[in-house]
C-alpha cells in the first residue's frame, strides 16, 4: 500500500505546477477542457494495468475524446505566445494524475480516510519540499486557512467520494464521470471574463461531451462466473452479490471477512471488485 501511494502522490504532487504553469499560457477556458484527456488517460491505463474491459462505444470515446484534445493543442499553437506548450504542459499534468487515479484503483476497498490521510500527508510533505527548494514565500494566515478549507472539500471530501465510486464501476468509468469537472471549470472561466474561445474550442468541447456521454451511458452484461473466494471489503447485502446472513440481521455497508460461493449468472456489471473477470 505504502509503495503504490508514494508513486500516485509523486505524480499528483508535480501536476499542480504543469497545470500552473500550462494554465497561465494556453488560457482558462482552453486548459480546463484539456483536463478531460485525464479521463482518456485514466481509461487507456487501468486497460493496461487491470484489463477493465473496453466496448466499442468506449473505444470511440477515448478516441473522439483524444481527436478533441488534439483540436485544443493546435488551436493554443495557433494563438502563439507558448500557448501550445502550455496546452501540453496541462496534458503532462492529467498524465499524473491518471496514473495516480489508476493506482488509487488498488486501494479502493481499503478505509477511505486511512487513504486519504496517507496520500495527503505525502502529498503536503512533497509539495512543502518542493516549494523551499523554490523559494516560496510563505502565505499569510488567511490564505493558509482559505487553502485548508478549499484541500479539504476539493481534495478530501473529493477523493473520498472517487475512492467509493471506484470500489462500485472501477478507475475507467469513474475517470469518465469526473470528466464533467472540466466543463464546469470552462464555464467558470467564461463568466470570469475568458472570452477567447475559438470555433476550435468549441468543436475540442462538443468532442469531449460527447466522448463522457458515450462512456457514460455504456452497459456492460454477459454471463460471467465467480470463483469461490474469501476476502474483506465494504459490502451490503442488496447487491446480488453478498447473500450471508448475520445474526442478528445487519442492515447497510459493513466490513467483515466472508466467503463467496461459485455462481454463474448474467447481469449488467463493471470491473468492481467483483468483477475482474477476462473477456
Amino acid at each position: 500500500m505504502r509503495r503504490v501511494i508514494a508513486i500516485a502522490i509523486a505524480g499528483a504532487a508535480v501536476a499542480p505546477t504543469c497545470l500552473a504553469w500550462g494554465l497561465s499560457r494556453a488560457g482558462a477556458t482552453a486548459g480546463s477542457l484539456v483536463l478531460n484527456l485525464e479521463a482518456v488517460l485514466t481509461v487507456l491505463l487501468a486497460w493496461a494495468i487491470y484489463r477493465e474491459p473496453l466496448g466499442r462505444r468506449v473505444i470511440v470515446a477515448v478516441a473522439v475524446m483524444a481527436g478533441a484534445g488534439a483540436l485544443l493543442v493546435l488551436d493554443a499553437s495557433a494563438r502563439g505566445g507558448g500557448g501550445m506548450l502550455g496546452a501540453l504542459a496541462v496534458g503532462a499534468a492529467t498524465l499524473a494524475w491518471a496514473i495516480d487515479n489508476t493506482l488509487t484503483r488498488g486501494l479502493a476497498e481499503r478505509d477511505p480516510l486511512q487513504v486519504i490521510a496517507a496520500k495527503g500527508a505525502l502529498g503536503a510533505t512533497l509539495t512543502t519540499v518542493l516549494a523551499f527548494a523554490w523559494g516560496e514565500a510563505l502565505p499569510p494566515a488567511e490564505s493558509i486557512l482559505a487553502l485548508l478549507a478549499c484541500g479539504a472539500t476539493g481534495y478530501g471530501l473529493s477523493l473520498r467520494l472517487y475512492l467509493l465510486a471506484q470500489r462500485r464501476i472501477g478507475a475507467a468509468r469513474t475517470g469518465s464521470v469526473f470528466a464533467l469537472a472540466p466543463f464546469v471549470g470552462a464555464a467558470v472561466a467564461w463568466i470570469l471574463g475568458d472570452r477567447d474561445a475559438t470555433v476550435l474550442t468549441a468543436l475540442a468541447s462538443a468532442g469531449f461531451g460527447v466522448g463522457v456521454y458515450l462512456h457514460v451511458s455504456e452497459q456492460h452484461a454477459h454471463l460471467h462466473v465467480h470463483e469461490p473466494k474469501i476476502h474483506e471489503h465494504a459490502h451490503r447485502h442488496d447487491d446480488g452479490h453478498h447473500d450471508h446472513v448475520h445474526d442478528p440481521p445487519v442492515d447497510g455497508e459493513h466490513t467483515h471477512a466472508h466467503e463467496h460461493a461459485r455462481v454463474a449468472h448474467a447481469h449488467d456489471h463493471a470491473p468492481d471488485v467483483h468483477h475482474d473477470h477476462s473477456h
